[in-house]
């Protein structure tokens, strides 16, 4: 385990493998209907098992060049093509975002370097712990989380681990085994955080919103940025056991630049069926996340995703890697329900609360901020 007691449950290893949301359904704080095993089904990576695939709904692909420099025209149709593609299924893919290549290419060869050229001796050295809402640092594999025992080594950073993002003084050496990753990865996030004001406004306007009445709450705002290293599968790895368990993110939204080894799934609330999501190189996945569900009263719904091991058995013996970045409001930002939306479902509440209640899910009940700390 990361940190944090046991959630709870009682359950012993075969009750994770085979567990499903529904069973910590009670974390959750924005509504969530949807049930789902956390991995995906020994049998269906043989295509004859029992969970249902879908294979005719694609995930939407849209030109956010339109949003960054086009006219006013041109900004509400992109507002509209990707609030719609979102609003409907929580996912779309962003192309012509502005967002150098190679800065992704740098990004996947340093995710690889991190983790296999630093002793498990030297990465446990950093190993997670919790700073305000979220668990920071290095993450064993099928450590990830208490309830289901992933096949994938995990390192969180967040703005306090980057010299130039970070508004304090900070000493790198208590965040990275060595400095030329904390330069690869803080251009990467200098870059990719030009995008966040700019979705924002995107999303807000196609709610019929300000589309700027998020701007200075997120100018400077925290992320996480989670680099996700999955090994070559092993013979005899943890029956029921998938790369990335099923799950919601607890952000407003995530950018993960599109890997380049399928196993991403994504959950369509519409048929309840599985979508595979590949998508073209370079190109940004931009999902939603529990933040913005709230925020938004339910429009944007916070979907739910997983990766699965490879159905090529060729792709079994080949590593993957992938790099997303989690969008969130300051820890003592209140999420509360954007102004104009008729008939607000859910009250004020701090963002350390809700996140920690969240995501005490995976790390044990203590894990929770209530209202007086």
């Amino acid at each position: 385990m990361v940190e944090g007691n046991d959630t709870g449950s009682g359950k012993g290893r075969d009750a994770r493998v085979d567990g499903t949301n529904r069973d910590y359904i009670d974390y959750e704080q924005v509504k969530k209907q949807q049930s789902y095993r956390f991995a995906e089904a020994e049998q269906d990576l043989e295509e004859g098992g029992s969970e249902a695939f879908d294979t005719e709904t694609p995930i939407h692909t849209c030109d956010f060049s339109r949003y960054l420099h086009g006219g006013a025209a041109e900004r509400a149709a992109c507002a509209r093509e990707l609030g719609g593609a979102l609003e409907g299924i929580g996912f779309a893919i962003l192309v012509n975002h502005g967002v150098d290549a190679q800065l992704y290419e740098r990004a996947e060869q340093e995710v690889r370097k991190i983790f296999t050229t630093n002793s498990l001796e030297s990465k446990l050295r950093f190993r997670a712990r919790r700073h305000g809402s979220i668990n920071q640092g290095y993450f064993p594999i099928q450590e990830t989380s208490d309830i289901h025992p992933d096949l994938v080594e995990g390192w969180v950073f967040c703005r306090r681990a980057f010299a130039e993002l970070s508004s304090a003084e900070v000493a790198l050496e208590d965040f990275w085994p060595a400095l030329e990753h904390e330069t690869v990865f803080r251009a990467l996030c200098q870059a990719q955080e030009r995008l966040v004001q700019p979705i924002a406004r995107c999303l807000l306007q196609h709610l019929g919103c300000e589309p700027r009445l998020l701007d200075e709450r997120l100018a400077g705002t925290n992320f996480g940025l989670r680099l996700n290293y999955y090994p070559p599968i092993p013979e005899g790895a943890p029956r029921g056991a998938g790369r990335l368990l099923g799950h919601e993110d607890v952000d407003l939204f995530t950018l993960l630049p599109a890997p380049r080894c399928e196993g991403l799934q994504v959950l369509n609330r519409r048929n309840f069926r599985w979508i595979r999501l590949m998508a073209p190189a370079n190109a940004l996945i931009l999902n939603t996340g529990d933040y913005l569900q709230r925020i938004s009263n339910d429009r944007y719904p916070s979907t739910t995703h997983r990766v699965s091991r490879p159905r090529d058995p060729r792709l079994k013996q080949s590593d993957r890697v992938s790099f997303p970045m989690n969008i969130y409001l300051s820890e003592e930002e209140l999420l509360e329900v954007l102004p104009g939306l008729a008939n607000p479902k859910y009250p004020p509440v701090r963002a350390i609360e809700f996140h920690t209640r969240t995501t005490a899910k995976h790390y044990g009940d203590n894990y929770a901020v209530d209202s007086e700390a």
